[in-house]
């Protein structure tokens, strides 16, 4: 563990966690007139008004997933406006006793949404060549940076086919706001959801989301030139990942660019003024120090194969994939009636493996190293209990060791990996890990994502990042299919990180719990109203 930062980089994953007689740090109370914009604005250039989709790709529930189905459509102004519209777009605004906020497509912790997107385009429609942020309060192109004549072809040869890049940066204020030092967690949380969200919705339209695992955060941050624009106090962006996004009929695409490519996409001028946020935001030193400890270098080009295991029963849901993106929604309480088949329950999980070509998880950030620990309430044909699935084989032996010798490790369906570890009632015990939460006991079922944790990030300790985007794609995956099967499901990051470990009998850094879930039947509030996602813009 000699690496520079390593040691503080559990400092803080161990001084965020929460304890039965401690939680992490956090401001204790909503400063209301001091909350975070939830939407960046560029100003000095005219937005770019994208068109809403006059209708929804036709594509069923199961190809969200696979792919081979789903027609390359051409990289049009609609087309582009619709990617973003079913990833990262607004997806309903709620209304009650006077108050209304929106939602969108991709969640976030607290609604609070730290994440934001770039785009690095060549000249679609109308739209000059050149760096646009989105904006999704306007579904609209902020201009950033315009490219010279030619710049775009050099791309388009470096890459072997047409595409264009989409990148994703962090404001953690946004989430440290309420949430204190364990926002850097839920801020790369919603990394992974909204890199699932793309993923999905690329695959839509016949295009694949890859990572340009290569480049550095430097590299990233100077291509979106965030070291050439003037943020206020604490309200700078941290830039976290650069995709390319292509017909997913390309078969190898490189994952990197010269720093001749990179030179020549940030030529610049810059334009646009980032508005500001709130009126007094505070440092949260502790999460500033963790971001510098996890940049990433450059690093030579990685392609992750992920198999193609077969599928699991599939079980068809009534809903098209594009409605079961829309619908998604957070629940926030759960009948404890509710029920699961048992063949819908697997099949939810199948979809959480990696397979090569097949979305989410073939964007490759990285080698899957999360399994799910899950507290089965109410589901055909399994008996309450606690049960461990393993979305990678790589740890099997690694965990019988690990976890408490008196494990029953019995296997459920034949060579479907989920394991009944122990036979109990365990609706307490979730709600319980929880912080106490009803949504993790009267759900059908709620779960921790135990993720290999030492070694992952002793060896690259950037990865400590990407364990929590993995996280977020799980749940990501989770919510989806929880709406295809009529349910809801709920991100929990309040939990007992070290006593969901005494459960399991980890008594070491080798696992850690990064991410609970839940899903259940929804109980619905009736005095909330829901309105269109861009009615404001009528």
């Amino acid at each position: 563990m000699d690496q520079p930062g390593i040691k503080e980089i559990f400092q803080y994953h161990h001084g965020s966690k929460h304890h039965y007689h401690r939680y992490a740090r956090s401001p204790g109370y909503m400063d209301w007139k001091n909350q975070p914009n939830p939407f960046r604005f560029y100003t000095g250039q005219a937005a770019l008004k994208l068109p809403l989709l006059k209708a929804d790709p036709a594509v069923a529930h199961q190809d969200l997933y696979r792919r081979q189905n789903n027609q390359p459509q051409p990289f049009g102004l609609e087309n582009l406006a619709g990617f973003l519209e079913l990833s990262l777009g607004l997806s309903a605004w709620k209304a009650v006793s006077g108050n209304k906020w929106s939602l969108r497509i991709n969640p976030s912790s607290g609604n609070l949404h730290p994440t934001e997107a770039y785009l690095v385009l060549p000249e679609v429609g109308t739209v000059q060549s050149g760096l646009y942020h989105y904006n999704s309060f306007l579904h609209a192109l902020e201009p950033r940076c315009f490219l010279a004549d030619g710049i775009w072809e050099a791309v388009e040869q470096h890459f072997h086919t047409e595409c264009f890049l989409v990148a994703l940066s962090s404001i953690f204020w946004r989430e440290s706001w309420k949430y204190g030092e364990r926002a850097f967690r839920y801020g790369h949380h919603d990394i992974g959801h909204a890199l699932a969200c793309l993923s999905f919705s690329g695959n839509l339209f016949g295009w694949r989301v890859t990572c340009l695992n290569e480049l550095s955060d430097r590299q990233i941050e100077t291509v979106l030139g965030f070291d050439r624009t003037v943020y206020a106090d604490m309200e700078n962006e941290q830039a976290e990942l650069m995709c390319v996004v292509y017909d997913r009929r390309i078969e190898d695409i490189p994952r990197g660019m010269t720093d001749a490519m990179i030179s020549l996409l940030s030529t610049g001028p810059y334009v646009g003024t980032p508005n500001r946020l709130s009126r007094s935001p505070v440092n949260w030193e502790f999460i500033y120090r963790t971001a510098d400890h996890t940049r990433k270098p450059l690093t030579e080009k990685r392609i992750f194969h992920y198999g193609c295991r077969e599928d699991f029963q599939e079980e068809k849901s009534r809903f098209s994939a594009p409605e079961i993106i829309r619908k998604r929604r957070s629940a926030v309480a759960f009948n404890p009636e509710g029920f699961l088949t048992g063949e819908q329950f697997m099949a939810m999980l199948d979809k959480t493996i990696p397979r090569d070509n097949r979305a989410p998880f073939d964007l490759e950030i990285s080698e899957p190293y999360l399994h799910l620990l899950i507290f089965v309430h109410a589901v055909g044909g399994l008996g309450q209990g606690l049960y461990l699935f393993l979305r990678t084989d790589n740890d099997t032996q690694d965990l019988k060791n690990q976890l408490k010798p008196e494990f029953l490790w019995r296997p459920v369906a034949g060579k479907f990996p989920l394991y009944l570890l122990e036979e109990k009632n365990y609706r307490r015990d979730a709600k319980i890990v929880s912080c106490d939460q009803d949504i993790a006991g009267s759900s059908v079922f709620s779960l921790g994502m135990i993720a290999r944790f030492k070694d992952v990030i002793e060896k690259e300790p950037y990865s400590y990042r990407r364990l929590f985007w993995e996280a977020g794609m799980i749940g990501q995956v989770l919510y989806l299919e929880a709406e295809a099967v009529g349910h809801r499901g709920t991100g929990i990051g309040c939990y007992f990180d070290d006593e969901v470990h005494a459960m399991m009998g980890l008594k070491t850094d080798h696992y850690q719990s990064l991410y609970h879930f839940t899903v259940g039947a929804p109980v619905e509030d009736q005095r909330i109203q829901t309105l269109a996602p861009y009615h404001h813009l009528d």
